[in-house]
């Protein structure tokens, strides 16, 4: 699916989303969070503190942050890796797969919203 957007609709959009996140109170993420959350759950598991840094081009500690931060707001699991103790992988919650429900709904009523 695609559709055009001029850069001020995109911005628009982005506002409109932004605001009313805010307005339900849902978790305030950064864009890097965002972005790792989104990795998660939209590309095909296993994902691990390694592999995600090495996505974002970041270090393991900016991932282990953002991951202490989902992982306190029941968006995501961490467990060691068997096969590689060193390793730690990264699992999906319920409470997450909602949040992105949520969040994907609210884009797409946002973006049907846009004037084009």
């Amino acid at each position: 699916m695609s559709f055009d957007l001029r850069p001020a609709q995109a911005l628009e959009l982005w506002h409109d989303v932004a605001l009313a996140l805010v307005h339900a109170g849902e978790d305030d993420l950064s864009p890097r969070q965002m972005a790792i959350l989104l990795t998660i759950y939209l590309e095909t598991p296993p994902h691990t503190v390694r592999g995600l840094a090495a996505k974002l081009g970041v270090t393991k500690p900016v991932i282990t942050r953002a991951l202490d931060t989902m992982g306190a707001k029941g968006l995501v699991n961490r467990r060691r890796d068997e096969t590689d103790r060193r390793n730690v992988i990264i699992q999906r919650t319920v409470d997450g797969a909602l949040y992105l429900e949520r969040l994907g709904d609210l884009i797409a009523a946002k973006a049907a919203g846009i004037h084009r």
